[in-house]
Parts: C-alpha cells; structure tokens; sequence
C-alpha cells in the first residue's frame, strides 16, 4: 500500500487508540506506551508496502507494536522486574484477540445504528460530537435536558440490545 494515500493515512489514524491500549495492556504506563506507540508510528510508515490491502490493518499494527515493546522490555529487563515471557506472551496473545473482537463490535455498532431511526441516529450522532452536550442540543431542540437525556438513554439501550443481539449471532456462525 501507497504510505502517502489518504488510505492508509486513514488506517493510521484510526488505529491509534487501539494500538495504544494494546500497548499499556502489556504493562506500560501511559507515557512510555505514547513513546512505544510513536515507534510504531514511525515503522509502520517505513513498512507501509508491507501492508496487504483487504487484511487486518489493526492486527498488522499491533504485530508491529508488540516487537516495539519486546525491545522496551529487553531493555528494561535490567532495570526492574518484569513479567515472565510465558505471562508476557498470553496477555499479548489476548490482547490480539480482544483487539480482532472490537472490530466484530465496531461492525455490529455501524450496523445497528443503520437500524435507527434517522431521528435518532442523528440525535446519537450529534451527541457524540466534539464538543457537543445534552444542554447544547436541548436548547437548539427546544427540549428539556431530561427529555433529551432520557431519549439518548433509551437510544443507547437499543444500541446496546441490538448489538448483544449481533455478537450473540456471530459467536454462534
């Protein structure tokens, strides 16, 4: 894959949260995991062709990631305790999983959310705007906090019913 497309801009970017949580899950505190993921960064950039078009772009990043803090580890290895490799290598290999998992959740979301109402998808997409709060879309709304704060409630457990609903459906495919 092209690194300068807005393609895998895109894929970087969206990755990011995910690959940092997959980071601090193996142990580091938040800044060293800022500097581990910035790493990361920076080889997926060099690697980019790497990258085949149509497979897991998360899981290929945290693949990168993991080497990144195999080489924290080895160099902190002296300086502190550190987990066992056996430990080390199954909260990686879990972490994997939860991370292929969040993919499965995101796809249920995109797909209930198609679901709603056009009503409602726009009330749960306003509200999840930088910046946006329920007092903000009452007053253009011309409703109560509550009101706006109970249908977004309500929403939100539709949402959630719907994709428990999925996920119980693709454990079962």
């Amino acid at each position: 894959m092209d690194r300068d497309s807005g393609e895998f801009v895109g894929l970087i970017t969206g990755a990011q949260t995910a690959v940092l949580a997959y980071i601090i899950s193996l142990g580091f505190e938040h800044a060293r995991a800022k500097d581990i993921l910035q790493e990361t960064n920076i080889t997926m950039w060099k690697k980019a062709d790497t990258f085949e078009d149509g497979s897991n772009f998360q899981a290929w990043a945290c693949r990168i990631a993991y080497y990144h803090v195999l080489n924290h580890r080895r160099r902190a290895y002296r300086e502190q305790l550190v987990f066992d490799d056996d430990l080390f290598d199954y909260l990686a290999e879990r972490q994997e999983q939860r991370a292929a998992s969040v993919d499965v959740r995101e796809s249920a979301l995109q797909s209930c959310l198609g679901k709603l109402s056009d009503e409602h998808r726009a009330l749960i997409t306003e509200r999840y705007q930088p910046g946006a709060s329920v007092q903000a879309m009452a007053d253009v709304a011309g409703k109560t906090e509550a009101a706006i704060s109970q249908a977004l409630f309500r929403i939100r457990g539709t949402l959630q019913a719907c994709i428990s609903r999925q996920m119980t459906q693709e454990e079962a495919v």
